[in-house]
């Protein structure tokens, strides 16, 4: 009954959306049947439009760190709401939000707010141009930095999953201008400079790729991109739309130690509403109009809303231990589907760094574009639908993270644990 009536209001979406969805990561298209339509969420929970419930473990791609509709979030969105949605002019919560930012991530001196991560990585290039003097970018094959057509090309998540990766409608100067590297490796980056010489602006990186899967950089990788910039006086901008405020405080440059030029944020600095930021070094950001002649505006940027949902959640995970409790119920939780794993006949491996985690069908390892193309990515539809079945939500996509929150309990991963070990043995 449940499938049958999301497919019916999917074929009701398709008449009026392109693919019935507003985003392609959201179809079915790798997994099959019709996307589900959720009414209502609730800590680690989601309930469809028929009131079927789910364990989730999309978290909204990432943003609901605490859980669904947390307490003190809805209180702060509401109070928030009573005083008016938005005002087009400054707001003391906005000064709030830099300030909050600018203390938890040492590399940011000075921030501005957008509304979705794709503003805040096409900002950052932009600025990293204007400020260089320079118009490449070097990005790396499998990673994703929102739909701006400089990363259309060879990108992660839904552009890997249900299009081209060249995007038609890019042009072909943005394609030009975009230069490719493998994650990963090191020297595929330095015959890219080499080639190039003193025209890249900037490096763009997830320093944790989380769209082609969960990558982990290895030993080095990081380190060595930032001597690479230091050498040729380019930028690097670390995207943390992901990884801000998930790894820690400090995103993931606070996790690996090593420190960009810019960072761009997003997702859990919203506290699930529409809001990112980027930031940086102050002589960078200060290039930004109104003081500086690089232009970047947005009417609802820093909306008071996602201002307020944002400071509540962020509030809650500067909390002393936070982060080191959900990322040892993510150790378990690793631990525990490795062994849940076992029955199945099928090649698996699982990539994690703290609570973002990526199960893979294939012998692996996975540490790059190309090997995580290697995936069987039908044997992961049929263990998708295996574990919807059972109540269990995760991301209809091969190509993406699991994301653990603070409200997925010891009862929630139990149940958990016993779902991968039934749809393991259908494998």
């Amino acid at each position: 009954m449940t499938a049958a009536s999301h497919a019916s209001r999917h074929e009701r979406a398709c008449k009026v959306i392109p693919g019935g969805v507003n985003s392609p990561v959201r179809a079915f298209q790798s997994v099959g049947g019709a996307p589900v339509f959720v009414r209502s969420a609730k800590g680690p929970f989601i309930t469809d439009a028929d009131g079927k419930q789910y364990i989730d473990f999309v978290c909204s791609w990432g943003p609901m760190i605490l859980g669904h509709a947390f307490p003190s979030v809805i209180e702060a969105i509401v109070e928030a709401a009573a005083h008016g949605t938005s005002f087009g002019a400054c707001t003391e919560a906005e000064t709030e939000m830099a300030e909050a930012i600018r203390d938890c991530v040492p590399s940011v001196e000075k921030v501005r707010l957008v509304c979705s991560g794709t503003e805040a990585t096409m900002s950052a290039v932009r600025l990293a141009r204007g400020f260089t003097g320079r118009e490449k970018i070097l990005k790396f094959r499998g990673c994703y930095h929102g739909h701006g057509d400089s990363f259309l090309i060879q990108a992660g998540s839904g552009a890997l999953t249900y299009g081209n990766p060249s995007s038609p409608g890019v042009t072909r100067g943005s394609a030009q201008d975009t230069l490719l590297a493998e994650y990963n490796d090191l020297e595929s980056a330095r015959a890219v400079f080499q080639a190039n010489a003193d025209s890249i602006a900037a490096i763009i990186v997830e320093p944790v790729a989380g769209n082609m899967g969960v990558l982990v950089p290895e030993k080095g990788f990081l380190e060595g991109l930032r001597s690479l910039c230091d050498g040729k006086k380019t930028l690097l901008i670390f995207d943390e739309v992901i990884t801000g405020f998930r790894l820690g405080l400090a995103g993931a440059q606070g996790y690996y130690g090593v420190k960009p030029d810019l960072t761009t944020m997003g997702k859990i600095i919203g506290g699930g509403l529409p809001l990112a930021a980027y930031g940086g070094r102050a002589d960078i950001m200060d290039q930004l109009s109104p003081v500086g002649p690089v232009y970047q505006a947005g009417t609802l940027a820093g909306n008071p809303l996602a201002t307020a949902a944002g400071m509540a959640m962020l509030r809650q995970v500067r909390k002393t231990g936070f982060y080191a409790t959900l990322n040892q119920r993510a150790e378990a939780w690793e631990k525990e589907t490795r062994a849940a794993l076992q029955g199945a006949s099928v090649p698996w491996c699982i990539n994690r760094v703290g609570s973002l985690m990526t199960i893979f069908f294939t012998a692996g390892p996975v540490r790059d574009y190309a090997s995580a193309l290697t995936s069987d990515t039908k044997i992961y539809g049929r263990f998708f639908h295996a574990m919807l079945d059972q109540g269990i939500y995760l991301a209809p996509s091969q190509f993406e993270a699991a994301f653990l929150s603070a409200a997925h309990d010891d009862d929630v991963m139990s149940r958990t644990a016993e779902a991968i070990r039934k749809a393991a043995a259908t494998l």
